[in-house]
């Protein structure tokens, strides 16, 4: 497989793990980071890390709170406060 193909299925692969990242269930945050691992590059795989690190400590992604209509902790007031906390 050329460079250009083997990036092209790279993409492609990320491309149908993101769902994955963003969801709110730490059981599938976990299950989907060996994926991300095996098949996206180390920034990728980092960025996932961070998600889970937040569904891990909140249950939720706290940036959606407002949107969603739900009431944030003080925690997660003061993690959105904290540089980096947004993706």
């Amino acid at each position: 497989m050329g460079w250009v193909a083997a990036k092209t299925e790279q993409a492609r692969l990320q491309f149908w793990l993101m769902p994955l990242m963003h969801s709110e269930e730490l059981a599938v945050q976990e299950a989907a980071l060996p994926l991300f691992d095996q098949f996206t590059d180390s920034r990728t795989v980092d960025v996932a890390r961070l998600h889970r690190d937040v569904i891990s400590r909140f249950q939720r992604f706290p940036h959606r709170n407002a949107s969603l209509g739900r009431v944030s902790s003080a925690a997660e007031l003061a993690f959105l406060q904290a540089p980096g906390s947004r993706f």
